[in-house]
């Protein structure tokens, strides 16, 4: 079955939460280990239990039979703790792969599978585009990434849940509804209302995916060029301080220029900055080095210094030293950094 084939001869843990689609995807796995997997295919299945319904220990422990009644073992994972009244399904989300993960890394488990289908897939997109994503969002859900050395994989994306859910019923085989699906509380639930109706205005599931194939297709390119330009600029660095002439940023695109810099920020700061603040920087910083200006920005943790030499880029924390500045320490005593691009 392709579905599985990345998987020959690893280990996998299969997050099933009770719904068609995590069900579907057990009973899948199961058929093609059971149908002569490679040597070494071996499936678990967890799962977690949050601990926000009365009902969810009960459905856990029922799935945990269903993945016996297959043969594949099970463990429920809890989730402990105080449980948040704000951003729940975000803290929850986090809270499970965070779980999941450690399961799996517990297991030897090289991968780390989802049920996430097709119509999940056009309600990301859709989820994305309203929230004015940029165009790696619009790609929606990638099949595979990898996070802590595990894999997550989602090999049914391109699957429609209708037939996740005919599957399910030929094999007599019984699955959950969640509620909270049904909660408009959520943004997601809200979304998922409208859909319908987007689906008469031409604008279905299909469309939203060939969309998505379409701009992750423009981002690996993007992407890619990013790549080469960080990789052929005129770049020098030292711990926690790098410099980049001016002359080879000035013929980038906005957009190369964008992806290089938050590269670079993400590299030296606390976390990847938000892409609206980025747009931001790179757009003044494109106009500085038209204009040949001098030009200062912080952002994520990193100090942005452009003068007629360069742009330095310096993680904030390590800008003063005993009264001395990091970046005037470093340009002093390292040749790698030409005199008059310190920043103070």
């Amino acid at each position: 079955m392709s579905l599985f084939a990345a998987l020959a001869g690893r280990r996998a843990l299969l997050a099933v939460s009770g719904g068609p689609d995590s069900i579907a995807l057990m009973r899948l796995a199961a058929q093609w280990q059971g149908q002569g997997a490679p040597a070494g295919t071996s499936f678990f299945v967890a799962t977690v239990d949050h601990g926000l319904r009365s009902e969810s220990r009960a459905e856990a422990e029922t799935v945990g039979r269903w993945a016996q009644s297959v043969g594949l073992a099970h463990q429920t994972l809890i989730w402990q703790g105080a449980k948040p009244r704000t951003r729940v399904q975000e803290r929850a989300r986090a809270a499970r792969y965070a779980l999941l993960r450690a399961h799996a890394q517990s297991l030897g488990a090289d991968y780390l599978l989802t049920g996430h289908h097709a119509d999940d897939q056009a309600e990301t997109i859709l989820f994305r585009l309203m929230r004015g994503s940029g165009i790696g969002g619009l790609a929606g859900m990638q099949s595979m990434t990898e996070q802590d050395g595990v894999v997550l994989y989602r090999p049914l994306l391109g699957v429609p849940k209708k037939l996740l859910i005919d599957y399910c019923n030929a094999c007599n085989q019984p699955y959950f509804r969640d509620p909270s699906n049904e909660n408009l509380a959520f943004a997601r639930t809200r979304l998922r209302e409208i859909l319908p109706l987007l689906d008469e205005a031409g604008l279905d599931a299909a469309g939203l995916a060939r969309l998505g194939r379409r701009t992750a297709r423009a981002e690996r390119a993007l992407a890619a060029q990013a790549d080469l330009a960080r990789a052929t600029l005129k770049r020098t660095s030292a711990p926690d301080i790098v410099h980049i002439s001016a002359a080879s940023l000035r013929d980038l695109p906005e957009e190369i220029l964008l992806r290089v810099v938050g590269v670079e920020i993400a590299a030296l700061g606390s976390k990847p900055p938000r892409l609206e603040r980025l747009e931001s920087l790179a757009q003044d910083l494109c106009a500085a080095l038209q204009l040949r200006k001098v030009w200062h920005r912080t952002l994520g943790g990193v100090k942005l210094s452009l003068d007629g030499e360069g742009l330095t880029l310096q993680r904030e924390a390590l800008r003063r030293r005993g009264g001395v500045s990091a970046s005037a320490h470093l340009a002093s005593h390292d040749p790698a950094f030409p005199r008059g691009n310190a920043v103070s």
